[in-house]
């Protein structure tokens, strides 16, 4: 499963090449996915799914949400995956509707909760 896994990603990421700033990195057996640094879907094992945007629900409305894996948020499994210019317009405006990476935390300091 896990080869499959890596097979669609590197499908995945084919079909987005030419919007640039698309990566994926592997978390738990799947992929994470993001398009200028937020995250946009990932792998999972239903497959390839995106986040629930006005954006998603526009270009699938086919698509039924449904949780990624048990006590996840629902994500739409993307119907549209080979349809290249189809997805890449879809995944552009849902970066508007995506919330901004969060920073991480330094390593080795605790925060001020933490210290009390």
């Amino acid at each position: 499963m896990a080869n499959n896994n890596k097979e669609l990603a590197a499908y995945v990421t084919e079909q987005l090449a030419d919007l640039g700033e698309v990566r994926s990195i592997p978390m738990m057996g799947g992929y994470v996915f993001y398009y200028r640094e937020r995250i946009f879907g990932g792998i999972y094992g239903n497959g390839f799914m995106v986040k629930v945007t006005k954006a998603s629900r526009q270009y699938m409305p086919d698509s039924v949400p449904e949780p990624p894996y048990e006590g996840a948020k629902e994500m739409l499994p993307v119907t549209i995956l080979d349809n290249r210019e189809m997805l890449q317009k879809m995944v552009a405006e849902m970066f508007e509707e995506l919330p901004e990476r969060k920073p991480r935390k330094p390593k080795g300091k605790a925060s001020a909760k933490e210290k009390k």
